[in-house]
């Protein structure tokens, strides 16, 4: 008898944990079977929430109900439970990222070869609206041919402090903020190849991992992408700035504010200067509003539920995977070129 439904089973019910079984009630084709945390005042949240308990995590590798793990745990501890359900039998979703590198990656994807279970990583912020709403940008290109793109997230409160501070458990920036900005960037361009990469860290409250990062990305077409996350920033940037040829778009935030300005077409040869401080400047005049059109932001709906939705199909029908284990070893080696270009303090070729 064809299964209708995917039995889950959650490895580590901290923020990530709690906020999966939130999502998870959206989605008809997944049910939870139990939980399992390292902690026992974990396990006992996630009983008083009316979930299923397992005691250790070999209790629930081995729950034959279990089609599926979901690892939610620190990012040093991903790759060892996911070889272990896969050696059980259990495929495998990993939160992000999904380990701490190329040759640890490389060892996941064999076993799951080995073992004929599906793999794959939870890139929640694939279906961040902000994210859609520049790719559609990017594809139908109002603005002509767009040359370069900002992608910044800021904050002022410094590395939470939990293990996210740590080195030995996978913690910085990087690792925590550069995954998704730099997996969104990966999807965004396609088959483009990446020439070069330079970056630099920064250590401003947390002298053990990287608070911040900034990164410029050169692709063969000649599009320049910069990726930035600050920890220390008080006064944050835009979200998102995009340039093309034909005008400009600005994301502020999440909540989509902003708005794009395109050239109507008209010639403006009757530049009237501006003074500035120093003397008088036709370059830095803005335009006119007749040689302007403003607009607003296209929107497009995200839903991050599609994930799981994806991943039961994958198990049910056999859809194609939403998040492919060659885009997760593209953004692990891209994370790699990261440090390696910040260590090094020079441009390192990528592809």
């Amino acid at each position: 008898m064809k299964k209708e439904k995917i039995c889950y089973g959650l490895i580590g019910f901290g923020g990530m944990g709690t906020w999966h079984t939130q999502i998870l009630e959206r989605v008809p084709q997944v049910e939870i079977a139990g939980i399992y945390d390292i902690r026992e005042d974990r396990r006992r949240q996630a009983q008083k929430l009316g979930f299923a308990v397992y005691e250790t995590e070999e209790e629930l590798l081995c729950d034959s109900a279990v089609d599926i793990v979901l690892i939610a745990t620190p990012n040093d501890s991903h790759k060892p439970i996911a070889i272990r359900a896969m050696k059980k039998g259990r495929h495998v979703i990993s939160e992000k990222p999904v380990t701490l590198s190329s040759s640890d990656l490389n060892e996941m994807i064999q076993t799951a070869q080995q073992t004929g279970r599906f793999l794959t990583v939870h890139q929640n912020r694939r279906w961040d609206e902000d994210f859609l709403t520049v790719k559609r940008i990017f594809e139908e290109q109002p603005l002509g041919r767009i040359f370069r793109i900002e992608s910044r997230v800021h904050g002022s409160r410094g590395i939470p402090g939990d293990w996210r501070g740590t080195k030995e458990h996978g913690g910085g920036m990087v690792l925590d903020w550069g995954v998704h900005l730099l997996d969104q960037i990966l999807c965004l361009t396609g088959q483009r190849k990446l020439k070069t990469v330079y970056a630099s860290l920064t250590n401003v409250t947390n002298q053990i991992v990287d608070d911040g990062f900034t990164a410029v990305l050169r692709f063969e077409d000649g599009l320049e992408v910069l990726v930035e996350t600050g920890t220390n920033n008080f006064i944050s940037l835009p979200r998102w700035y995009v340039l093309g040829e034909n005008g400009t778009a600005v994301i502020r935030d999440w909540e989509l504010n902003g708005e794009m300005i395109q050239a109507s077409g008209k010639d403006e040869s009757d530049v009237m200067p501006v003074k500035t401080a120093a003397g008088l400047t036709k370059t830095m005049a803005p335009r006119r509003d007749d040689t302007i059109r403003r607009m607003e932001l296209p929107h497009v709906s995200g839903d991050i539920a599609d994930f799981h939705r994806n991943a039961a199909d994958v198990l049910l029908h056999g859809a194609q995977p939403a998040v492919r284990m060659e885009q997760a070893a593209r953004v692990m080696r891209l994370m790699e070129a990261v440090f390696c270009s910040a260590k090094e303090n020079q441009a390192v070729p990528f592809e």
